[in-house]
């Protein structure tokens, strides 16, 4: 699934990132790695989301979450 449409609450699993190479390359030095945990903490509008990754709280916008495979537990 997208990370856009994760609920608040969930703890997924990066899979894949499929951005332009500076941005994806910027999130990895942020931490967003493949197999990396996140967990959604809140959602702003339509694909909007505040995630907490590696113990730092970070939002996302929608051009980014929409190109993000996440893993999601149920």
């Amino acid at each position: 699934m997208l990370l856009k449409d994760a609920q608040v609450g969930q703890v997924c699993v990066v899979e894949e990132i499929h951005l332009p190479f500076q941005l994806e390359r910027r999130l990895e030095a942020l931490g967003m790695t493949r197999q990396t945990p996140l967990s959604v903490l809140n959602r702003k509008g339509k694909g909007i989301l505040i995630v907490k990754l590696r113990g730092a709280r970070f939002a996302l916008g929608y051009n980014i979450t929409k190109s993000i495979e996440v893993r999601c537990a149920q």
